[in-house]
């Protein structure tokens, strides 16, 4: 329980009040009765979090239509020192709005927020295939920029919530092309010493490629199909530094504290020059993870044990 005595803790997350990303924060029990700082962009919130001015910060970084979200994933890649604490699901769904009095005549020009457009295409493509679009750094700015004139468009794709809100004329609800949509949302801190594994946990790595040549990626791979280690995650971002060069971004299931996890990131530090570790965390489904038993953390000490005897002279009974 929060200790009202104790200084209060800031969270940043992308605002303004009502996106996504807030009700991400929400589903996290030590953020309520906290300090929530709204910011424009993943790159702020990630800043806030480094620089010491939130202790941590809500960010998307994969939806369930549109794929991995590159900026985050870019950002996780490149700013030292930070950690995935946990992760939060968040269902999607869009309306369509415009200034009061505005139909869907009247609608050429609609401000959204890429991943929010991108999953309204086949409803845009129908219902207004002539439209432009107009990136906002978030899904509720795309609206508010409608309401204080700072946005040339004429509607924005926008929460549902948004309508609690704001004054704002409802063009069409359940705009999304899928109905199951859900973006997943992760909280990131500063590092911080592993917490202890819960038996349905998740671990978010970045690695790059040694050098390009046949069998490099499967090479990769392979650090995690011999210990019998599922990824539920593999997505390639290029490095930036010259043509064809990747990192990749991985999910993997289990805990750095288990056996088989912590054998796969020695054998991938060995094999890439660079392994960003971002963190082990309980998994949002808290689905627990299952394996083979000849991958149980016991058979990789006893394996280990073997070894130690061999090299201390016990005999092999």
């Amino acid at each position: 329980m929060w200790d009202s005595g104790a200084p209060r803790r800031t969270y940043s997350y992308l605002g303004p009040a009502g996106t996504f990303t807030e009700a991400a924060l929400a589903q996290v029990p030590e953020a309520r009765g906290q300090v929530w700082h709204p910011v424009r962009n993943v790159a702020e919130a990630l800043a806030d979090v480094t620089e010491g001015r939130s202790d941590a910060a809500m960010i998307a970084i994969e939806n369930s239509v549109d794929g991995g979200v590159s900026t985050a994933q870019d950002s996780l890649a490149t700013v030292p020192g930070l950690r995935i604490v946990g992760e939060y699901l968040v269902p999607v769904s869009f309306v369509l709005v415009g200034k009061p009095g505005t139909t869907l005549a009247d609608v050429s020009l609609i401000a959204a927020h890429p991943v929010a457009y991108a999953q309204c295409l086949q409803w845009l493509g129908t219902e207004l295939p002539a439209h432009s679009h107009v990136p906002a750094a978030s899904n509720v700015a795309s609206a508010l920029g409608i309401l204080d004139g700072t946005s040339d468009a004429d509607a924005a794709i926008a929460p549902p919530g948004i309508l609690d809100h704001h004054d704002l004329e409802l063009l069409a609800e359940n705009i999304g092309d899928n109905p199951n949509a859900v973006t997943r949302f992760v909280l990131v801190s500063r590092a911080v010493p592993q917490q202890s594994p819960t038996g349905a946990d998740k671990t978010s790595l970045i690695v790059e490629l040694p050098e390009d040549h046949p069998g490099a990626l499967l090479d990769m791979l392979e650090q995690f199909a011999t210990r019998g280690i599922n990824l539920s995650l593999l997505a390639s971002r290029p490095i930036g530094d010259e043509l064809g060069r990747y990192r990749f971004v991985i999910d993997a299931d289990g805990h750095v504290r288990d056996e088989r996890m912590a054998d796969a990131l020695l054998g991938l530090r060995r094999f890439s020059p660079k392994v960003t570790f971002l963190g082990s965390y309980p998994r949002a489904d808290r689905a627990i993870v299952r394996y083979p038993q000849r991958y149980s953390d016991d058979v990789f000490v006893e394996a280990r044990d073997w070894l130690r005897g061999i090299l201390s002279g016990e005999p092999d009974y």
